[in-house]
């Protein structure tokens, strides 16, 4: 295992083990933080047999300490899903596992968030809550489901997913290798996530959004399935963020709505981590546009 290798970690936060996958360097520029989808796991971010699609390593590889996290209620804190109901309970629960993750270890100049579907969820509220976030990714969200993905969704429980499902989160197929496919990236959901997946788009969204003060990066996929991504659905996510100093969106063509798991998942992931290194840039006074297209 070489330096740059992902490893699994858990951690005790308030006395519920917390798991994730993480990657230290010496010397950080900063730590990107990685927050999951639903009925998936840390791995996302390390796509399993795909090491040139995994975030975690080219963040490494471009001078990034890197964790993804698997959100309470996912990985070693799945016994403990039911008590996580509470939005400010998930979040004290996420930074508590990046802060005992990291340790005493150096962590540049700040946390860059990254957040994927009903991820982009904490990732957001941490963005608003923790004091070292420098800027946030966020991509497969929005604020108006398509029709096809409303019919699905109406069916969904934490116990039962409809058969449409996996047809809707992996389409179109050739986009993603094989082995993604098969299963290999998918865990229990959590009980909360219903609520969750109730109130984002109408009422969380709009609201959190509206307090993030860092740099947002906004992906949207061009096989997007589960989100209306048109040019005026998109321009609405991007009017959401009034107090950001800015705001990028980045179109990712040939790409589905997992991002981060697909043949050109090392597109988009370099693309994130150069709006990481941008918003490091930010700190030193320059100021773009408020909203600007990739």
């Amino acid at each position: 295992m070489s330096a740059s290798d992902p490893t699994r970690r858990v951690v005790l936060v308030d006395g519920v083990p917390m798991s994730g996958l993480a990657v230290q360097v010496a010397d950080p520029r900063a730590v990107v933080v990685a927050v999951h989808g639903g009925a998936t796991s840390s791995a996302y971010f390390d796509c399993p047999g795909r090491p040139a699609l995994s975030l975690l390593r080219a963040a490494a590889a471009q001078g990034f300490s890197a964790i993804a996290l698997d959100r309470p209620g996912y990985g070693a804190s799945g016994l403990y899903a039911d008590g996580f109901a509470d939005p400010a309970l998930r979040v004290a629960a996420a930074s508590g596992a990046v802060d005992a993750m990291l340790g005493a270890a150096t962590r540049g100049a700040g946390l860059f968030l990254v957040g994927h579907s009903a991820g982009c969820e904490l990732a957001l509220r941490m963005a608003t809550t923790h004091p070292e976030v420098i800027g946030v990714e966020l991509a497969g969200t929005g604020l108006r489901y398509t029709d096809a993905a409303r019919d699905v969704i109406s069916e969904a429980s934490v116990t039962s997913r409809p058969a449409g499902l996996r047809d809707l989160l992996w389409q179109p197929t050739d986009l993603y290798p094989p082995e993604v496919k098969t299963g290999a990236l998918s865990a229990p959901g959590a009980p909360y996530e219903g609520e969750v997946t109730a109130n984002w788009p109408r009422r969380d969204f709009p609201a959190t959004a509206a307090q993030v003060r860092v740099p947002v990066q906004f992906s949207v996929a061009e096989h997007e399935s589960v989100w209306e991504s048109g040019p005026e659905s998109v321009a609405a996510i991007a009017a959401l963020f009034t107090s950001a100093p800015r705001v990028r969106i980045n179109e990712m063509s040939g790409s589905g709505h997992n991002l981060s798991v697909g043949h050109n998942a090392d597109q988009y992931h370099a693309r994130v981590l150069s709006f990481a290194g941008e918003s490091l840039a930010a700190r030193c006074g320059r100021d773009p546009d408020h909203v600007e297209a990739s």
